[in-house]
């Protein structure tokens, strides 16, 4: 069986997806709030990448301009010859006596028939000529242009000199001849500067908005995520791991992330570097640019080969990473049972088979990237060498410039550099796309408690609690509750009792809807309580349930939850609970730090803080789900005073396992296999001798068994 098997092909595809463009559809639909940042960051990409396509062509003008400048010379006469047409000669090209002078280069725009034609009956010298500008304010260029009479041809407004002859003067001379391209020279390498700095600015701020952008999609993401998760049904929560939740919350949201901040952004830049690179290359020159064009199919059909084999290599990475960190959370969570089976050696040798996959896998990876970097770097040298062999050519014909090769040069490096960038960034756009599935296959999920109630609760609430015939199954072939009845009167304390299983708490969670019946109804004070608002129902009722939750916060905090109830109102239901001792040996009394799940806390003390939160808030009806099950018997007697106290004129109704706490409620209900099968009082159920004597008897000979013990 292969790897990949073994794992199961659905937590394959969750690990690594290819594109998507559904997902990605939806997952841009989480920009448009941000569509201003998201335009500046466009703009700061496009005016980036314009600047670098732009350092190569100024580079180009300032060696074809004012370093590198050969002219050619053509007879004024033959002008309107068809032969001389292509040249396009212009008012603002040099004229000196009865000739034109043109760049070298502009020869290109000749056939190789017409050069030679127009060279041989005397129409074009093609001897390389310095041409400068004459200035008669220049009393140094006077100077150098008297002591060298026959070097110069001159004309009104330019001066030329045949470069063989421009090499014989001295330092001083070329420098008074050539003053003009020198501050050429300057100004080009102001303008690259600027460039420089314009590519620095611009990917600043590309990368700013683009990262502000994604860190707010990231906030919508998870508030809209932890929102929707809350609200919940009981049964979605449950029937899916915690850290499978916690998971798409956070590592799949941060994937989302990469894809905004990193690969989108790659794409883009990539992409318009790309393009805008081979579009300069034709502008510069078309024959050399078609030339460089050939050497590109390969390059193309290695980056989709490689590409596929990436995505193999990646799968199967994190498909052991995954098997990685599952063995070790989940052996580090039972390090105990591991420990008292002598299990270590056992653990540690699965693990080692485990690691050693996962290295393999990285090693497969590294292999992958580790061929194609220099199969890239391969490609791009023979790009190089085909435009260096054919564009010198070109050049010793003068028909191309060294400024137009040396761009060229720089332009191919521009444009293979992208070709990695994407090809690596295609790993992460496949993780995005698996992130974003399971984010949007948590978003689609709808199985909240419905809330469409528009009744409101009756003022003065009464507390009059009614099951009808309510029945309840977790599963549809399983009932846990089947066809119960009962009613509980304003102010009345009710408890229920039964064996385990019995439904005792599923009637609580009915209550709270927490989980909705499957037949029947509940009301309150006469209202169906799906009629209620849940925030409403949630608001009267308060439970204490059998397994205290604590937050990490302080102890004011885990009182209030947020209400806003004022501390001298904690502090009372604190008193009022007996917790006061709680509170004094805590660091901090009141602002005591306490540790998630109440880590520092006993049992006991947990439960006490959690009777402490029903009394602060108050409520009109009090459930209590096994409330004292974990409290000593000392604590209990402490607490029973207090619990009178809080349920006098309030409708409670208490489910405990130990019948001694709940022996003066005002009825007892005895449920057996979801069953309403007994109620009355305590004396009333032990004198019927029916399951409540049973349960009575159970309890009271396994106390007495303890006692003797």
């Amino acid at each position: 069986m292969s790897d990949f098997e073994s794992f199961g092909v659905a937590e394959i595809d969750q690990v690594v997806k290819g594109y998507d463009p559904v997902i990605m559809r939806r997952l841009l639909g989480f920009l448009k709030p941000h569509a201003r940042t998201v335009a500046l960051a466009v703009a700061g990409l496009l005016l980036a990448t314009l600047a670098e396509l732009l350092l190569p062509v100024v580079l180009q003008k300032t060696i074809d301009r004012y370093i590198i400048v050969e002219y050619c010379r053509l007879s004024a006469s033959a002008l309107g010859e068809p032969g001389v047409r292509p040249l396009k000669i212009t008012p603002a090209d040099p004229t000196i006596g009865g000739y034109v002078y043109l760049l070298a280069s502009r020869l290109s725009l000749l056939t190789g028939v017409e050069k030679a034609s127009l060279e041989r009956d005397g129409t074009i010298d093609d001897t390389p000529r310095y041409v400068f500008r004459l200035d008669p304010a220049r009393a140094d260029l006077d100077r150098v242009l008297r002591a060298h009479p026959g070097l110069f041809a001159l004309g009104d407004r330019y001066g030329a000199i045949r470069s063989e002859d421009l090499k014989e003067l001295s330092k001083g001379e070329i420098d008074t001849i050539r003053a003009d391209d020198f501050r050429g020279v300057a100004l080009g390498a102001a303008k690259y500067l600027a460039l420089l700095v314009g590519v620095l600015l611009f990917s600043f701020l590309q990368v700013y908005f683009m990262s502000l952008t994604g860190q707010g999609v990231m906030k919508s993401l998870r508030l809209r995520l932890l929102d929707h998760t809350l609200h919940q049904s009981l049964g979605y929560l449950t029937s899916n791991p915690v850290g499978s939740l916690v998971s798409r919350v956070t590592n799949d949201v941060e994937t989302i992330n990469d894809l905004f901040t990193t690969v989108a952004t790659s794409f883009l830049q990539d992409g318009a570097m790309m393009i805008g690179a081979v579009v300069t290359l034709f502008l510069l020159n078309p024959k050399l640019a078609l030339i460089a064009l050939c050497t590109l199919p390969p390059v193309l059909l290695a980056t989709v080969f490689f590409r596929f084999k990436a995505r193999d290599a990646y799968r199967r990475l994190r498909m052991w990473v995954s098997q990685v960190n599952a063995y070790i959370s989940e052996h580090i969570a039972g390090v105990g049972v591991v420990q008292m089976f002598a299990r270590e050696r056992r653990s540690v040798a699965e693990f080692v088979e485990r690691n050693t996959k996962l290295l393999r896998a990285t090693l497969a990876e590294m292999y992958v990237f580790a061929a194609f970097r220099p199969l890239t770097d391969l490609f791009t040298s023979v790009s190089i060498g085909v435009v260096l062999y054919f564009g010198t050519g070109m050049f010793i014909r003068n028909a191309v410039s060294l400024g137009v090769l040396i761009a060229f040069l720089n332009l191919i490096n521009k444009f293979y550099q992208p070709v990695m960038d994407l090809s690596e960034k295609f790993t992460v756009l496949q993780s995005a796309m698996a992130g974003g599935e399971r984010v949007f296959d948590l978003l689609d999920t709808d199985s909240r408690i419905p809330d469409a109630g528009t009744r409101s609760l009756p003022e003065p609430l009464r507390g009059a609690i009614a099951f009808e015939g309510v029945g309840f199954a977790y599963k549809s072939d399983e009932p846990v509750l089947k066809g119960v009845t009962f009613a509980i009167e304003p102010g009345e304390t009710v408890a229920i009792v039964g064996y385990t299983g019995a439904g005792k708490t599923t009637i609580i969670n009915l209550l709270t809807r927490l989980w909705d019946v499957t037949s029947g109804a509940i009301r309150l004070d006469g209202i169906d309580i799906r009629e209620l608002k849940l925030r409403d129902l949630r608001r009267v009722i308060q439970p204490v349930q059998q397994d205290v939750f604590i937050f990490s916060g302080t102890v004011e905090e885990n009182i209030a939850l947020g209400s806003g109830i004022p501390l001298e109102r904690v502090k009372e239901a604190v008193r009022v609970v007996h917790a006061e001792r709680i509170v004094e040996r805590l660091p901090g009394g009141y602002r005591a730090e306490l540790h998630e799940g109440g880590a520092n806390l006993s049992t006991g003390e947990r439960q006490l803080l959690s009777f402490a939160r029903v009394v602060a808030h108050d409520p009109q009806i009090v459930v209590l789900d096994e409330a004292t099950g974990s409290v000593d018997t000392e604590t209990e007697k402490l607490i029973q005073g207090a619990l009178r106290a809080l349920l006098a004129g309030r409708t409670s109704l208490v489910i405990a396992h130990r019948i001694s706490t709940i022996q003066h409620a005002d009825r007892i209900l005895v449920l057996s296999n979801g069953v309403l099968v007994e109620q009355g009082s305590h004396s009333e159920l032990l004198a019927r001798g029916g399951v409540y004597q049973s349960l009575y008897r159970l309890q009271y000979e396994t106390s007495l068994a303890s006692g003797r013990s």
